[in-house]
C-alpha cells in the first residue's frame, strides 16, 4: 500500500507525469510560480480535484513536513475500470453484480461497505471522482483485506455511467425512504444497487435512471440507518435472492 501523500514540487511533477493514481492536489493559496501552474494543469487534464488552501492545511495534512506548498493526495490503492468489473463476472460466469456509492463521505462506511461486497459476491463498487471519498488508507484499513478482492472503479459521470450500465443490460435498483420492500426483491441477472450520500441520498438525477426503488421496513423512533449498514441489508438480499 503507498503512503497517502506526495509532497514537494519536484516528488509531485514527477508523479503527475506519471499520471500515478491519485485523489487530489492540494496547492498553497498564496503560490503564482510557474513550476505550480504546470502542475494544477496537469492534474486538471487527468481530472484529478485541485484544491487551493492555505499553507496551515498543508501543513496539517503532512504533520509540519516540508511541502513547498504542494501536496498530492494519491490513491492507497489503483483503481479498476468499470470494464474491469464486467470481466471479473465473466470469468465467475456469473451475471453481473455491482454497487454504485451516490457520494460516500466516511471513509469508515467505505471500509464496511467493501468488506460487505466481497462477503456478498459482489463483483465491483463504482464511486464518482468528486465529492466522495477515495480509496485512502482509512478506508484500507476499515475492510480488514477486502479492498485486496473487491476491485473499485472512479468515474467522472454517476448519470451517464448509470445510464451505459443499462445500456450493457443491467437493471438499477435505488435505496429509499419509500419503494419495494427489499425483503421481495429478486436480484438475479445484470444488478446494481445504488447506494446514496448518508445525507441526502441518491442524487436526483440519478435516481431517475432508477429502474426501481427499494425501502428497508423499520420500526422505532429511528427511522434511517448508516449507509454501510443500509448497504449492507440490501446486499445480503441480493445475495440471498442470487443463490436461490
Amino acid at each position: 500500500m503507498a503512503a497517502d501523500f506526495i509532497m514537494g514540487r519536484h516528488p509531485v511533477m514527477t508523479a503527475l507525469k506519471a499520471h500515478q493514481e491519485a485523489n487530489k492536489l492540494f496547492v498553497q493559496a498564496d503560490l503564482k510560480a510557474d513550476t505550480v501552474r504546470t502542475m494544477v494543469q496537469l492534474a486538471k487534464q487527468q481530472h484529478i480535484i485541485v484544491s487551493s488552501v492555505p499553507k496551515q492545511k498543508l501543513d496539517c495534512l503532512v504533520a509540519g513536513q516540508n511541502h513547498q506548498g504542494v501536496v498530492l493526495a494519491i490513491a492507497a490503492y489503483e483503481y479498476a475500470t468499470v470494464d474491469d468489473l464486467f470481466a471479473r463476472a465473466e470469468a465467475r460466469g456469473e451475471a453481473p453484480y455491482l454497487l454504485m456509492l451516490d457520494g460516500i463521505v466516511d471513509p469508515h462506511n467505505l471500509g464496511s461497505i467493501l468488506r460487505t461486497a466481497d462477503a456478498t459476491g459482489v463483483h465491483g463498487i463504482i464511486i464518482p471522482k468528486r465529492r466522495a471519498v477515495q480509496l485512502t488508507a482509512t478506508v484500507a484499513k476499515t475492510s480488514t483485506g477486502a479492498i485486496e478482492h473487491v476491485p473499485v472503479a472512479r468515474v467522472t459521470n454517476m448519470v451517464q455511467t448509470a445510464k451505459m450500465l443499462k445500456e450493457r443490460g443491467c437493471w438499477l435498483f435505488g435505496t429509499d425512504m419509500e419503494g419495494t420492500d427489499f425483503r421481495q426483491w429478486q436480484a438475479k441477472g445484470p444488478t446494481v444497487v445504488v447506494i446514496g450520500n448518508e445525507g441526502r441520498g441518491i442524487t436526483p438525477l440519478l435516481k431517475k435512471t432508477c429502474d426501481e426503488m427499494l425501502t428497508i421496513p423499520m420500526t422505532g423512533h429511528v427511522q434511517s440507518l448508516n449507509a454501510s449498514v443500509a448497504a449492507g441489508l440490501v446486499m445480503y438480499r441480493g445475495f440471498t435472492s442470487r443463490r436461490g
